[in-house]
Protein backbone atom coordinates (compact mmCIF):
# COMPACT_ATOMS: atom_id res chain seq x y z
CA UNK A 1 0.00 0.00 0.00
CA UNK A 2 1.62 3.49 -0.86
CA UNK A 3 2.29 5.57 1.87
CA UNK A 4 -0.28 8.43 0.97
CA UNK A 5 -2.78 5.80 1.02
CA UNK A 6 -1.67 4.38 4.61
CA UNK A 7 -1.45 8.15 5.74
CA UNK A 8 -5.03 8.62 4.55
CA UNK A 9 -6.78 5.70 6.52
CA UNK A 10 -4.69 6.44 9.96
CA UNK A 11 -6.06 9.87 9.61
CA UNK A 12 -9.81 8.35 8.81
CA UNK A 13 -9.24 5.91 11.48
CA UNK A 14 -8.39 8.39 13.78
CA UNK A 15 -11.20 10.84 12.80
CA UNK A 16 -13.59 8.22 13.16
CA UNK A 17 -12.59 7.46 16.72
CA UNK A 18 -12.49 11.04 17.78
CA UNK A 19 -8.93 10.18 18.70
CA UNK A 20 -7.85 13.27 21.20
CA UNK A 21 -4.14 13.67 19.99
CA UNK A 22 -4.78 14.37 16.31
CA UNK A 23 -4.40 17.57 16.31
CA UNK A 24 -2.96 17.68 19.36
CA UNK A 25 0.62 19.52 18.29
CA UNK A 26 -0.95 21.79 15.80
CA UNK A 27 -0.14 25.75 15.98
CA UNK A 28 -2.44 28.26 16.33
CA UNK A 29 -2.64 29.24 13.04
CA UNK A 30 -3.57 25.64 12.01
CA UNK A 31 -6.14 25.50 14.49
CA UNK A 32 -7.74 27.75 12.75
CA UNK A 33 -8.35 25.66 9.47
CA UNK A 34 -11.40 23.44 8.48
CA UNK A 35 -11.61 19.73 8.92
CA UNK A 36 -11.49 18.57 5.47
CA UNK A 37 -13.06 15.20 6.44
CA UNK A 38 -15.83 16.90 9.33
CA UNK A 39 -16.84 19.15 6.64
CA UNK A 40 -17.06 16.41 3.91
CA UNK A 41 -19.74 15.32 5.92
CA UNK A 42 -21.42 18.47 7.10
CA UNK A 43 -21.52 19.13 2.98
CA UNK A 44 -22.97 15.44 2.25
CA UNK A 45 -25.79 15.69 5.10
CA UNK A 46 -26.71 18.96 2.91
CA UNK A 47 -26.86 17.38 -0.23
CA UNK A 48 -28.67 14.95 1.01
CA UNK A 49 -31.79 17.23 1.56
CA UNK A 50 -31.62 17.71 -2.42
CA UNK A 51 -32.62 13.99 -2.79
CA UNK A 52 -35.87 15.23 -1.95
CA UNK A 53 -36.86 15.59 -5.84
CA UNK A 54 -36.57 12.42 -6.40
CA UNK A 55 -38.03 10.77 -3.31
CA UNK A 56 -41.17 13.02 -3.44
CA UNK A 57 -43.38 14.32 -0.44
CA UNK A 58 -45.55 12.86 1.94
CA UNK A 59 -47.60 14.18 5.22
CA UNK A 60 -45.82 11.03 6.85
CA UNK A 61 -42.93 11.87 6.13
CA UNK A 62 -43.13 15.43 6.77
CA UNK A 63 -44.66 14.39 10.15
CA UNK A 64 -41.75 11.66 10.61
CA UNK A 65 -39.35 14.27 9.97
CA UNK A 66 -40.74 16.79 12.60
CA UNK A 67 -41.09 14.70 15.23
CA UNK A 68 -37.26 13.17 15.05
CA UNK A 69 -36.70 17.38 14.76
CA UNK A 70 -38.43 17.74 17.99
CA UNK A 71 -37.18 14.87 19.82
CA UNK A 72 -33.72 14.81 19.19
CA UNK A 73 -33.60 18.75 20.25
CA UNK A 74 -34.86 17.96 23.35
CA UNK A 75 -32.58 15.47 23.28
CA UNK A 76 -29.92 18.13 22.82
CA UNK A 77 -31.61 20.85 25.06
CA UNK A 78 -32.41 18.81 27.93
CA UNK A 79 -29.54 16.32 28.60
CA UNK A 80 -26.52 17.17 26.16
CA UNK A 81 -27.08 20.92 27.24
CA UNK A 82 -28.69 21.13 30.87
CA UNK A 83 -27.57 17.65 32.22
CA UNK A 84 -24.24 17.18 31.02
CA UNK A 85 -23.00 20.58 30.63
CA UNK A 86 -24.88 21.73 33.99
CA UNK A 87 -26.10 19.18 35.77
CA UNK A 88 -29.18 20.97 36.65
CA UNK A 89 -31.06 17.96 37.73
CA UNK A 90 -30.02 14.10 38.63
CA UNK A 91 -30.73 10.91 37.16
CA UNK A 92 -29.25 7.05 37.91
CA UNK A 93 -25.65 6.08 36.05
CA UNK A 94 -28.28 3.69 33.70
CA UNK A 95 -30.51 7.02 32.51
CA UNK A 96 -27.22 8.79 32.12
CA UNK A 97 -25.79 6.78 29.63
CA UNK A 98 -29.18 6.25 27.68
CA UNK A 99 -29.37 10.07 27.59
CA UNK A 100 -25.66 10.10 25.84
CA UNK A 101 -27.03 7.42 23.34
CA UNK A 102 -29.89 9.40 22.21
CA UNK A 103 -27.87 12.52 22.13
CA UNK A 104 -26.08 11.14 19.90
CA UNK A 105 -28.84 10.16 17.36
CA UNK A 106 -28.54 14.44 16.90
CA UNK A 107 -25.32 14.11 15.42
CA UNK A 108 -23.80 16.73 17.08
CA UNK A 109 -21.10 14.95 18.37
CA UNK A 110 -20.60 12.81 21.77
CA UNK A 111 -22.03 14.56 25.32
CA UNK A 112 -18.44 15.00 26.78
CA UNK A 113 -17.15 16.58 23.77
CA UNK A 114 -20.37 18.71 23.70
CA UNK A 115 -20.23 19.78 27.19
CA UNK A 116 -16.41 20.55 27.06
CA UNK A 117 -16.87 23.08 24.44
CA UNK A 118 -20.04 24.16 26.44
CA UNK A 119 -18.50 24.98 29.48
CA UNK A 120 -15.82 26.88 27.48
CA UNK A 121 -18.56 28.88 26.29
CA UNK A 122 -19.50 30.08 29.53
CA UNK A 123 -16.11 30.57 31.06
CA UNK A 124 -14.76 33.03 28.07
CA UNK A 125 -18.42 33.95 27.01
CA UNK A 126 -18.25 36.70 24.23
CA UNK A 127 -14.04 37.13 25.08
CA UNK A 128 -11.49 36.65 21.97
CA UNK A 129 -11.33 32.89 23.83
CA UNK A 130 -15.21 32.15 23.44
CA UNK A 131 -15.20 29.59 20.97
CA UNK A 132 -18.71 30.53 19.09
CA UNK A 133 -19.06 34.44 20.21
CA UNK A 134 -21.05 36.36 16.99
CA UNK A 135 -18.88 39.02 17.71
CA UNK A 136 -15.85 37.15 15.25
CA UNK A 137 -18.15 36.42 12.64
CA UNK A 138 -22.09 35.11 12.02
CA UNK A 139 -20.37 32.41 9.91
CA UNK A 140 -18.01 31.10 12.77
CA UNK A 141 -20.68 31.36 15.45
CA UNK A 142 -22.91 29.16 13.83
CA UNK A 143 -20.97 26.64 11.57
CA UNK A 144 -17.37 27.32 11.35
CA UNK A 145 -16.64 26.35 14.76
CA UNK A 146 -16.87 23.13 15.02
CA UNK A 147 -15.16 22.32 12.10
CA UNK A 148 -11.90 23.95 13.17
CA UNK A 149 -9.23 22.12 13.85
CA UNK A 150 -8.30 23.32 17.22
CA UNK A 151 -12.18 22.51 18.14
CA UNK A 152 -11.87 18.97 17.19
CA UNK A 153 -10.90 17.47 20.74
CA UNK A 154 -12.20 17.25 23.79
CA UNK A 155 -11.49 19.85 27.04
CA UNK A 156 -11.15 17.53 29.52
CA UNK A 157 -10.26 19.91 32.15
CA UNK A 158 -13.69 21.21 31.83
CA UNK A 159 -15.38 17.89 32.36
CA UNK A 160 -13.52 15.62 35.25
CA UNK A 161 -16.99 14.89 36.59
CA UNK A 162 -17.66 13.66 33.43
CA UNK A 163 -15.10 11.77 32.48
CA UNK A 164 -15.31 8.95 35.37
CA UNK A 165 -17.62 6.83 33.46
CA UNK A 166 -15.87 4.26 31.35
CA UNK A 167 -19.21 4.16 29.51
CA UNK A 168 -19.20 7.30 28.66
CA UNK A 169 -15.80 7.86 27.59
CA UNK A 170 -15.98 4.33 25.43
CA UNK A 171 -19.44 6.03 23.69
CA UNK A 172 -17.48 9.41 22.88
CA UNK A 173 -15.16 7.21 20.65
CA UNK A 174 -17.84 6.03 18.65
CA UNK A 175 -20.82 9.11 18.72
CA UNK A 176 -21.27 8.32 15.13
CA UNK A 177 -22.91 5.16 15.56
CA UNK A 178 -26.22 6.10 16.92
CA UNK A 179 -26.53 8.90 14.64
CA UNK A 180 -26.05 5.87 11.70
CA UNK A 181 -28.45 3.98 13.44
CA UNK A 182 -31.24 6.97 12.84
CA UNK A 183 -30.41 6.60 8.98
CA UNK A 184 -30.89 2.99 9.35
CA UNK A 185 -33.86 3.02 10.83
CA UNK A 186 -35.28 5.74 8.85
CA UNK A 187 -35.07 3.61 5.83
CA UNK A 188 -36.06 0.24 7.23
CA UNK A 189 -39.18 1.64 8.52
CA UNK A 190 -40.18 3.83 5.41
CA UNK A 191 -39.74 0.63 3.69
CA UNK A 192 -41.66 -1.45 5.97
CA UNK A 193 -44.55 0.69 6.15
CA UNK A 194 -44.72 1.22 2.35
CA UNK A 195 -45.07 -2.60 2.19
CA UNK A 196 -47.51 -2.76 4.99
CA UNK A 197 -49.56 0.59 4.48
CA UNK A 198 -49.52 1.89 1.35
CA UNK A 199 -51.86 4.20 1.96
CA UNK A 200 -49.31 6.47 4.09
CA UNK A 201 -47.27 7.05 0.50
CA UNK A 202 -43.69 6.28 2.08
CA UNK A 203 -40.62 4.27 1.28
CA UNK A 204 -37.55 3.56 2.28
CA UNK A 205 -35.61 6.69 0.62
CA UNK A 206 -38.37 8.90 0.89
CA UNK A 207 -38.21 8.52 5.03
CA UNK A 208 -34.55 8.01 4.99
CA UNK A 209 -34.17 12.01 3.08
CA UNK A 210 -37.31 13.20 4.94
CA UNK A 211 -36.60 11.63 8.52
CA UNK A 212 -32.67 11.88 8.54
CA UNK A 213 -31.39 13.62 5.94
CA UNK A 214 -33.58 17.05 6.28
CA UNK A 215 -34.76 16.48 9.87
CA UNK A 216 -30.92 16.67 10.83
CA UNK A 217 -30.02 19.85 8.87
CA UNK A 218 -33.41 21.84 9.94
CA UNK A 219 -31.83 20.59 13.61
CA UNK A 220 -28.61 21.48 13.22
CA UNK A 221 -29.23 25.14 12.23
CA UNK A 222 -31.56 25.82 14.56
CA UNK A 223 -29.54 24.60 17.24
CA UNK A 224 -26.92 26.81 15.59
CA UNK A 225 -29.37 29.59 16.12
CA UNK A 226 -28.33 30.02 20.10
CA UNK A 227 -24.95 30.82 19.29
CA UNK A 228 -25.19 32.92 16.20
CA UNK A 229 -28.54 34.89 16.94
CA UNK A 230 -29.06 34.66 20.50
CA UNK A 231 -26.13 37.06 21.50
CA UNK A 232 -27.40 39.50 19.26
CA UNK A 233 -31.06 40.26 19.06
CA UNK A 234 -33.62 40.02 21.38
CA UNK A 235 -33.80 41.16 24.82
CA UNK A 236 -31.75 42.06 28.11
CA UNK A 237 -33.73 40.71 31.13
CA UNK A 238 -30.10 40.67 33.64
CA UNK A 239 -27.03 43.21 33.12
CA UNK A 240 -24.90 40.17 32.36
CA UNK A 241 -21.25 39.93 31.51
CA UNK A 242 -21.80 38.48 27.99
CA UNK A 243 -24.77 39.64 25.22
CA UNK A 244 -26.80 37.10 25.76
CA UNK A 245 -30.34 38.25 25.26
CA UNK A 246 -33.93 36.04 25.23
CA UNK A 247 -35.65 36.15 22.27
CA UNK A 248 -39.07 34.40 22.08
CA UNK A 249 -38.83 32.80 18.35
CA UNK A 250 -35.58 30.95 19.16
CA UNK A 251 -37.14 30.10 22.16
CA UNK A 252 -40.33 27.96 20.00
CA UNK A 253 -37.46 26.82 17.70
CA UNK A 254 -35.50 25.00 20.26
CA UNK A 255 -37.91 24.28 22.78
CA UNK A 256 -36.81 27.01 25.27
CA UNK A 257 -33.10 27.65 24.57
CA UNK A 258 -34.01 31.28 23.65
CA UNK A 259 -34.65 32.36 27.06
CA UNK A 260 -30.46 32.31 26.83
CA UNK A 261 -29.92 36.16 29.11
CA UNK A 262 -32.29 33.84 31.81
CA UNK A 263 -30.05 30.80 30.96
CA UNK A 264 -26.50 33.08 31.78
CA UNK A 265 -27.42 34.62 34.77
CA UNK A 266 -28.20 31.20 36.28
CA UNK A 267 -26.91 28.51 34.20
CA UNK A 268 -27.38 25.69 37.12
CA UNK A 269 -31.23 26.33 36.62
CA UNK A 270 -33.16 23.20 35.34
CA UNK A 271 -35.59 26.08 33.40
CA UNK A 272 -34.63 28.61 31.24
CA UNK A 273 -37.80 30.28 30.68
CA UNK A 274 -37.98 32.19 34.15
CA UNK A 275 -41.97 32.85 34.00
CA UNK A 276 -45.21 30.37 32.75
CA UNK A 277 -45.74 32.94 30.13
CA UNK A 278 -41.55 31.93 29.19
CA UNK A 279 -41.91 28.86 26.91
CA UNK A 280 -40.00 26.48 27.93
CA UNK A 281 -40.86 22.84 26.50
CA UNK A 282 -37.50 21.04 27.47
CA UNK A 283 -38.53 22.05 30.80
CA UNK A 284 -41.74 20.69 30.65
CA UNK A 285 -40.62 17.16 29.14
CA UNK A 286 -37.85 17.28 32.36
CA UNK A 287 -40.81 17.61 34.50
CA UNK A 288 -42.94 14.78 32.74
CA UNK A 289 -39.78 12.38 33.10
CA UNK A 290 -39.50 13.39 36.71
CA UNK A 291 -43.22 12.16 37.53
CA UNK A 292 -42.11 8.74 35.99
CA UNK A 293 -39.26 8.73 38.43
CA UNK A 294 -36.31 9.08 35.65
CA UNK A 295 -35.33 12.74 36.51
CA UNK A 296 -34.51 14.18 40.21
CA UNK A 297 -33.66 16.97 42.38
CA UNK A 298 -34.32 19.75 39.05
CA UNK A 299 -32.57 22.66 40.32
CA UNK A 300 -35.07 25.99 40.76
CA UNK A 301 -34.46 29.71 40.11
CA UNK A 302 -33.08 30.87 43.23
CA UNK A 303 -35.56 33.63 44.79
CA UNK A 304 -33.02 36.55 44.55
CA UNK A 305 -32.39 36.27 41.13
CA UNK A 306 -36.18 36.45 40.56
CA UNK A 307 -35.96 39.63 42.63
CA UNK A 308 -33.50 40.89 40.45
CA UNK A 309 -36.18 39.92 37.36
CA UNK A 310 -38.46 41.45 38.48
CA UNK A 311 -36.51 45.02 38.12
CA UNK A 312 -37.61 44.56 34.19
CA UNK A 313 -35.14 44.40 31.47
CA UNK A 314 -31.94 46.19 31.10
CA UNK A 315 -32.06 49.36 28.57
Amino acid sequence: MLLAEKNLLSRLKSWLLNDDQFYADIDTDQAENIDAFRLSVFIFLHLGCLAVVFVGFSWFALSFALFLYLSRMFFITAFYHRYFSHKTYQVSRAMQFFMAVLGCTAGQRGPLWWASHHREHHLKSDTTADPHSPKYGFLNSHTLWFLKKGNFSMRPQRIKDMMKYPELVTLERVDWLPFVATAVICFCLGKLLGNLMPGLETSGPQLLVWGFFVSTVVLYHATYTINSLSHRYGKRRFNTADDSRNNFFLALLTLGEGWHNNHHRYPASTRQGFYWWEIDISYTGLLFLSKLGLVSAMRPVPVQVMQEAQRGYQR
